[in-house]
């Protein structure tokens, strides 16, 4: 009853912020992926995958990992935690991965068959949200329904990371890492990357470059995805605002909801308003522009431990990335090579200036930016020996 009530909560919520067209879009996508997950059974493998929910943190996580790890000959799969049949793939698989993963008593009983049967199971996590101590550094989270906020109050999966029997956890990045090494974990370092079937979208997208012409106006983007990058926006929005009165080619597109920037009021007729989209066509969108803006609050510890996600889904493409100075950014961007790194407003109106003006920075940065996101986020080229080999010597003695 408990996760029925906090998914009715995330539907409002949807339909709250991005209005109804965008939201009914969102969850119809979400309700078919979950319809998918919730009816499988039957199948067996080497390790599963249990996902909370169907949106891109269990795509990457769930989905895209587990295609990682067959490419490297470890049999795997992914299933909802509200599947009926859960209970039973508890003696058909040797290794569990639960992400993101609310507490249930469906998932208590799961968990117990599972030690009955001597198998591993795996903590993973690409944020803070296990920690309930965190939580006040989201705001996002101070915006939402009673009903959606009970899925967050004690921290989603806290119950399973704080197992003694759970004794791994795998994550996105060094910050993440080293929190749950704190805690007496063995982690393991498992980067985010595009699986094949979107490689291939990306590939026929830049093989056709049939919407990217020359124009007068240079496009920046801002893909933000959920309701939770409204603070993140908000580190830029001074430096817009200085760049959009000093140039007039140049046009600022914005997908995901966000909540309208009073500053920016004077430019609405130079913003455009992307609307929920596929990820087909979210690749397609990302391609249209000619910079990614990547703003995140600094020494904020949730905006810290987010992943280079956003850096590679426009890399991949050949789209240059401005990006706030977190330490996980700092790790991935080289500033002024594949990418610039900015601290303040004064950084970001100075680059995002530069950027407009120069198209050939843009071009040689956006060659960079995909020649890095090719080699190291890409299920095509993964190399992570340490934590296969971790799992297939788990598969031999379980």
């Amino acid at each position: 009853m408990k996760m029925l009530t906090t998914k009715l909560g995330k539907i409002i919520g949807a339909f709250r912020s991005d209005g109804f067209f965008s939201a009914f879009k969102r969850v119809s996508s979400a309700s078919y992926q979950f319809l998918k997950l919730f009816l499988k059974r039957g199948e067996s493998g080497d390790i599963l995958f249990i996902v909370g929910g169907v949106g891109a943190s269990s795509m990457y996580r769930g989905y895209n990992v587990a295609e990682e790890l067959e490419i490297h000959g470890i049999k795997s799969d992914v299933v909802i935690q509200d599947n009926p049949f859960l209970i039973g793939f508890a003696k058909r698989f040797k290794v569990f991965v639960f992400h993101r993963t609310t507490y249930t008593d469906a998932i208590r009983n799961f968990i117990e068959e599972i030690k009955r049967q001597n198998g591993e199971i795996i903590f993973e996590t690409d944020d803070l949200l296990y920690d309930p101590k965190y939580l006040e550094n989201i705001d996002y989270l101070k915006n939402i329904s009673k009903l959606e906020k009970e899925l967050y109050k004690d921290g989603i999966g806290s119950q399973i990371l704080n197992d003694p029997y759970v004794k791994v956890c795998t994550t996105t990045t060094t910050f993440l890492k080293n929190k749950l090494e704190d805690l007496g974990k063995k982690v393991f370092l498992v980067p985010n990357k595009i699986n094949n079937k979107e490689l291939k979208l990306v590939e026929d997208i830049l093989r056709k470059k049939s919407s990217k012409t020359e124009k007068d106006s240079v496009k920046l983007g801002y893909f933000s995805g959920t309701m939770s990058h409204n603070k993140d926006f908000q580190v830029i929005v001074g430096a817009l605002k200085k760049l959009l009165e000093e140039k007039e080619d140049i046009t600022l597109c914005l997908a995901g909801p966000l909540e309208k920037q009073g500053a920016l009021s004077n430019f609405e007729d130079r913003i455009e308003i992307i609307p929920f989209a596929s990820r087909k066509k979210n690749y397609q969108n990302i391609y249209n522009v000619d910079v990614n803006l990547l703003p995140l609050e600094v020494e904020n510890p949730f905006c810290e431990a987010k992943s280079e996600l956003k850096f590679f889904e426009a890399g991949i493409l050949g789209v240059p990335t401005i990006a706030s100075n977190t330490n996980v950014l700092k790790e991935v961007i080289d500033d002024g090579e594949n990418g610039f790194l900015a601290a303040s407003e004064q950084e970001w109106f100075e680059k995002m200036k530069k950027m407009v003006e120069d198209g050939d920075l843009r071009r040689k940065m956006g060659e960079k930016a995909r020649e890095k996101s090719l080699k190291e986020y890409t299920n095509k080229n993964s190399q992570n020996e340490e934590y296969y080999n971790f799992i297939k010597e788990k598969v031999k003695t379980v």
